[in-house]
Order: C-alpha cells, then sequence, then structure tokens
C-alpha cells in the first residue's frame, strides 16, 4: 500500500486536491466559473485498491422470505429475492435486529436464534405496505419502504419512523417541498409510535412528518437515521437526519446547490418540535442555515447527487461518513461536519464536473488553480470505475459506492478503526484507515478485503454468496459494533464473526542452499540458458511447443527436495526492452511434469487473459486462478520497468492459498486457491521473453520420499 506521504504527493502532482475547503456555510456564484483548459481524465483516480491480506470470516445470520415489487416492474433491477436495505440493533436492549424489505414489510429477527441456527427465521414486525393505499415499489431502484429509524428511547417511547415512497399521479396529498415540473414520486417520513415496544407484532398509531416531491425516478430519501453516539445531553440527541438524493435529474441539476429545496441535501429536523412550515416537525437551531434568508432551516449540508448511507464512528471523535453515489466515475466517502457543501452538480468527488459538455468523455476535469473560492468540502476517500484502456464511457459499468461503517466491534480486532464499506453492484468489500481519512490529506489508501466462508471453510466472493453477478450489497450494524453483510440478490444477511489472513500457514523450515549453475537446473532448452554465480539467465525467448498452451521456456530447480508448502524469495528482472508490450518473467510451484504445474504470471500487462495472474496447467491449456482477473483486467502490472524487483511467493499445501508479493510490499499483489496439486518443485520462466533470476531463496516443507530429481 501506499504511504500517506506517497499518496499526498501523487494528489498534489494531478492537483486534485489542491487547496481544499473545509466547508462553509455558502459557495460563491458559478454563472462566471470559467471552462477548464485541462484535458478530461478518462482515469481519474489512478491509485486503485491494494488486495490485503486479511479477509472477513462471514457466517449467515437470517435468510429473509421472497417478495414482489407493486406494481410488478420490468427493470430486472428490482427482480430480487428480497430487497433488504440494511439490518440494525434496535435501542431497546433486546438484541433484536430490524430489517426493512422496499417492498413493503419491516422485520425483526432475534440474533440468539439467528446464530444458533446458522440461519435464523424473521418475522413481519409491520406491513409498511398495507398501511397506506398509494404505496408502490416497483419502479426505480430506491422506490418503496426504504429504511427504518428507530428513537434512541424507543424501549419507552415507542416511537421509529419509515421512508415509504407513494406515486404521484395517485397521492391525495400534497408534497411540503417538491421539484419543478411533473411529479413522479414522493417520498414520506413516517413517525410509528408502538403501543407496546417489547410486542413481537407492531400495534399502534402512525402520523405523517414530512412529504417530498420527486420529479425522477431515482435518489429520493435514501436514509433517515439518528446519532447512535448522541447523548441524552447533547444537543443532537434524538434528531434524525435524511439522506435526499437530487431526484435523478442529472448532471445539469441545480436543485442540490439550490437552498430553498431539500433536493441533494443532508437534513436534520426535530420530531418532537413543531415549528416547522408543516407544524410537524421542529427545526434544530444549531442547524447551519437556520436564520438565513432565503435557506430552508432544515439543511445540514448540500450539493449531494445521491447520498446513498451514512454511519458515525463509535469511537474517537465520532465523526460522520457519508457514501456519495457518483453521476458516472466517481464513488466516494465524505465526513460530514455542518455546513459542507460537497458541490453536485459543479463537482464529482474530488473533481470538476463539466455539465455543460455533450461528451460523457470529457465530464471529469481536473480542479481549477482557484478552486479555494468556491468552499467545497472533498471525500476522504474514493474510488472510480477503473476505466482501463478499453473503457467505454458512454454506457455505464455499473458500479456504485454502498456506504458502510467504522468497525468498533470485539469479533475482528484487526479491523478497529476502519471504515467497511463496499461496491452494490460487485460486491467489492473495501476499508479505509480512520487515520488516514482526514478532510486536509486527499484521498485514503484503499484495502480490497477478502472473504471466507466460515462454514465451507475457504475463501468466497459476495458474487458467490450472492449467487448472482449483481449482488445488491448494502451493510448494517449492531450496539456492540458488530458488522452485518446484506445482499437483495438472495435475501441474505451474514455476519463478520472475525477475520483470517491468506495464505498464513506453517510452511516449514527446510530449504534449498544450491540456487544456481547449471548442475541445479532442468531447462526446457539448455541452449537457452546461461549460469553465473549468482543469476540464472534465459538468454533467449523459447518458442511454443506441442501440447497444452503453457509458457514456452522455464527451467526447473532440481536441487533440494520437491515441496508442499513453500516459500519462494527472489530478484527477477525482464530483459525484453521496455518498448516492446506484453514483457514476462514466472515463477512456478507444484511443478510435477511439463504439463503438470502451477506458475504465476509477472507480466508489463494486465489487461489480457493470458497476463499478470496466476495458473494452473494440468495436462489441459492453462487455467486462469486468481481473484484479481474480472474479465476486463487483472492486479496492477508487476514489472513495467528494466530494474531488479522482489518477488515473494507463499503456498499453503492444505488449502492451496497461494500469494505473490512485490518489492516488500505487506499486500499481495496476486492471489489464488487451487490445491489441485500435493506438492512439487520450483522454477523461473517466460511465456515467450527473456528475463533472468537472482537471489534465490526456497524453503518449506518436504513431503515424506522427496527425490532430489525431476
Amino acid at each position: 500500500m501506499a504511504s500517506r506521504r506517497t499518496h499526498r504527493r501523487h494528489w498534489a502532482a494531478v492537483a486534485v486536491c489542491a487547496a481544499l475547503a473545509l466547508g462553509g456555510l455558502a459557495a460563491p456564484s458559478h454563472a462566471d466559473e470559467p471552462a477548464a483548459a485541462t484535458a478530461a481524465l478518462t482515469d481519474p483516480i489512478p491509485q486503485k485498491p491494494v488486495q490485503s491480506r486479511t479477509g472477513l470470516v462471514l457466517q449467515e445470520f437470517a435468510q429473509f422470505p421472497k417478495s414482489e415489487p407493486v406494481p410488478a416492474p420490468t427493470d430486472p433491477r428490482l427482480m430480487r429475492h428480497a430487497r433488504i436495505n440494511t439490518i440494525n440493533e434496535l435501542p431497546d436492549g433486546s438484541g433484536r435486529m430490524a430489517t426493512p424489505d422496499l417492498n413493503g414489510t419491516l422485520y425483526l429477527t432475534d440474533p440468539g436464534t439467528a446464530m444458533r441456527t446458522s440461519g435464523g427465521t424473521p418475522h413481519s414486525y409491520l406491513d409498511v405496505k398495507a398501511a397506506f393505499p398509494h404505496f408502490f415499489s416497483g419502479r426505480g431502484l430506491g422506490q418503496g419502504f426504504g429504511y427504518a429509524a428507530f428513537h434512541p428511547e424507543f424501549g419507552a417511547n415507542g416511537r421509529f419512523y419509515t421512508i415509504h415512497t407513494e406515486l404521484a399521479s395517485q397521492a391525495t396529498e400534497t408534497p411540503d417541498y417538491q421539484q419543478a415540473g411533473t411529479l413522479t414520486y414522493h417520498g414520506v417520513i413516517t413517525e410509528w409510535t408502538a403501543d407496546d415496544p417489547s410486542a413481537a407484532v407492531f400495534h399502534g398509531t402512525h402520523r405523517e412528518v414530512l412529504r417530498i416531491g420527486f420529479t425522477g425516478q431515482v435518489h429520493g430519501i435514501q436514509q433517515i437515521d439518528f446519532n447512535p453516539t448522541a447523548k441524552p445531553h447533547d444537543k443532537e440527541y434524538g434528531l434524525l437526519y435524511l439522506a435526499v438524493g437530487d431526484g435523478g435529474q442529472g448532471g445539469g441539476n441545480s436543485e442540490p446547490q439550490n437552498r430553498t429545496l431539500p433536493h441533494g441535501k443532508l437534513l436534520r429536523i426535530d420530531p418532537a418540535g413543531r415549528d416547522s412550515a408543516n407544524g410537524r416537525y421542529g427545526i434544530p437551531a444549531s442547524n447551519p442555515f437556520v436564520g438565513e434568508p432565503g435557506s430552508l432551516g432544515e439543511i445540514y449540508a448540500i450539493g449531494m447527487r445521491d447520498p446513498h448511507r451514512f454511519s458515525w464512528d463509535a469511537g474517537g471523535s465520532h465523526r460522520m461518513y457519508l457514501g456519495h453515489i457518483g453521476e458516472h466515475a466517481i464513488e466516494s466517502v465524505y465526513e460530514v461536519k455542518a455546513g459542507d457543501n460537497f458541490g453536485w452538480s459543479e463537482r464529482e468527488g474530488p473533481f470538476a464536473f463539466d455539465k455543460k459538455t455533450t461528451d460523457p468523455c470529457a465530464r471529469i476535469l481536473p480542479l481549477p488553480a482557484d478552486d479555494a473560492q468556491y468552499g467545497y468540502t472533498y471525500p476522504v476517500a474514493a474510488y472510480d470505475h477503473d476505466p482501463g484502456p478499453d473503457w467505454n464511457c458512454r454506457s455505464d459499468v455499473g458500479r456504485a459506492i454502498a456506504g458502510g461503517f467504522v468497525y468498533r466491534g470485539k469479533d475482528a480486532p484487526a479491523l478497529r478503526g476502519k471504515y467497511i464499506f463496499g461496491d452494490l453492484v460487485d460486491g467489492r468489500i473495501l476499508a479505509a484507515d480512520t487515520r488516514d481519512m482526514r478532510r486536509d490529506a486527499g484521498l485514503a489508501p484503499l484495502e480490497q478485503l477478502m472473504l471466507f466462508d466460515k462454514s465451507a471453510g475457504k475463501t468466497v466472493t459476495m458474487r458467490d454468496l450472492a449467487g448472482d453477478q449483481r449482488v445488491d450489497l448494502r451493510f448494517g450494524s449492531d450496539r456492540s459494533g458488530g458488522l452485518y453483510i446484506v445482499s437483495k440478490a438472495n435475501g441474505k444477511v451474514w455476519k463478520v464473526t472475525g477475520t483470517r489472513t491468506f495464505a498464513d500457514c506453517e510452511i516449514g523450515n527446510t530449504p534449498t542452499t544450491h540456487t544456481t549453475g547449471a548442475d541445479n537446473w532442468a531447462p526446457v532448452t539448455p541452449a537457452k540458458w546461461a549460469y553465473t554465480t549468482r543469476e540464472t539467465i534465459m538468454t533467449e525467448p523459447g518458442v511454443a511447443r506441442p501440447g497444452p498452451r503453457r509458457p514456452f521456456e522455464y527451467a526447473v530447480l532440481t536441487a533440494g527436495p520437491s515441496y508442499s508448502s513453500v516459500s519462494v524469495e527472489a530478484e527477477v528482472r525482464i530483459d525484453t526492452p521496455v518498448e516492446i508490450t506484453n514483457r514476462d518473467v514466472i515463477v512456478i510451484w507444484d511443478y510435477q511434469s511439463d504439463t503438470r504445474f502451477q506458475y504465476t504470471h509477472l507480466s508489463s500487462d494486465n489487461t489480457i487473459y493470458p497476463h499478470n495472474g496466476m495458473f494452473t496447467v494440468n495436462d489441459a491449456d492453462r487455467l486462469r486462478i486468481d481473484d484479481q482477473w474480472n474479465g476486463t483486467f487483472g492486479a496492477p502490472p508487476a514489472i513495467k520497468d528494466d530494474g531488479w524487483h522482489k518477488v515473494r511467493l507463499t503456498h499453503c499445501a492444505d488449502t492451496g492459498e497461494t500469494a505473490v508479493y512485490l518489492d516488500g510490499s505487506r499486500n499481495p499483489l496476486i492471489t489464488a486457491t487451487d490445491p489441485v496439486f500435493a506438492s512439487g518443485r520450483v522454477g523461473f520462466g517466460s511465456f515467450d521473453n527473456a528475463g533472468r533470476v537472482r537471489h534465490l531463496k526456497v524453503t518449506g516443507t518436504a513431503p515424506t520420499g522427496s527425490s532430489g530429481t525431476v
């Protein structure tokens, strides 16, 4: 992982985070803001999340019943097993967990039963859909019953709050606030009061608190919640936050900067008060825009497109973080303070957004030199849509952030102090250290966490667990800081019960001491090899041979034993000139024969299937097995120059887990799991280039009866 100092230098170099502002109550008019003269950014955030050795151990917690949108949708993205949005613990000491389903039901789950049975059975607590005759959830990704927030004194007063949507053409109520034009739907905040807060099923009353009209089909009221870190004596105790989107109006939408409307804002209200315009809630006097002419007092922060999820860190100074879905390229995490302006639609993440151009490939630009005058707040963490060289910026690549939580639980100490979030489409789970997530420090480095299925004891992906390419990932938490993973695809919830380190096994301590000289190597083509006292050199490229597709030229280390678990450390260099594309060298392990072995391909190119990954040759054409290949590109290029690079490969025979580290990094560049061979030898070579290896050190476990010949 890049150090914070290196990361800051990088952003300074590209002028991305120049002159960050810490917020401010108002941004100057942009009518006279000059058009950017610099070229558009097609790969805005070159620093990608690094692969972490740490993996979340997941245990299935609950399976939710299948549900159907109303009316039946035509958008396949709404056809989920259950459109569950989160899971959170009720603040009444009962340990019960609440889960809203967009299709209309609020569920409660007993966590004791869930963990004992490795799959709890939620029960319906409240049918929100049945309470409202104009309820609808069959159009727009966020429509329906979106969220439930329980008052911090729910155990005593029985109050909680919900969001639901109603079709504008059928609704009989007039919105308190609305966008210009023909409305598509209303977002409605409702207060419920339970007669008996401890009851298994809701009985009580409800009243409408706030109604907002939207002209689009997406980006409505995404989340409502109380600050769980606030104490009874705090000014914001019992205040309700509302994340209100821009209504899906696109890049030309100016309403997120318009303080007379709630759209594209984070609001904060007092449900117990009555001094609002509609007389149904209060406006906290501590809100940043209270008393300002032309500004709604409800507004806490402005300039948002789709403020998807927010949460507070239970530790430290209880900072608030918000995951924000971008227009086309940037997924961001903000630290939120009163009066912040995230800049939409003048800014997308830490970049200028050109909303005047008709070319979608030219919308993301570096910040202007005079950016500080506008007073925008920029993300503390972000990732882009990993466009790659063949990215078609005219079509949505289908990624969006799922905001999460700072982990402060007891089950996974390795995660403490890290903000855990992910991508709701492909299900990748990411982490950023809160020590790096500072408003004046550029973007925090990101790690991609691995996943382990507790019941199966092996690595998985969220796509594996969800059984679908579109995971629809969400997160949840309990009152002790525990973390939960949610998928709409199959309506399941998993609890994080701990962490595990990938490829962390007892390697063994049997060394091979002779790793240089012709007598210790068996090449495919001896005439193509040379040896010095320190180096083993492949002097010219190999050529393809009959049989399965595999590396053209390599040499197997014949000295020492064959190994089961093994550690290979070396320095490697590619001798092919850097002007040539597709340069590579390989490191072999588990070699049994010319058509049975595994290898890692260390290449200057990560955009084609055969390059920069891990592969198995098992009497058939090489099969790619690494975790990093996503169908378009793999891990970042390993070797792009003519210098020496340190490589360390660790292979665990019992699990088949293998990790490759480059140049002393503590995080692996490439990982894979394939226990196909029980043991074998190591080697070095290339597919069709030339290169060399030196300072080779091999240590591991020698199986009983291992011989010294190939």
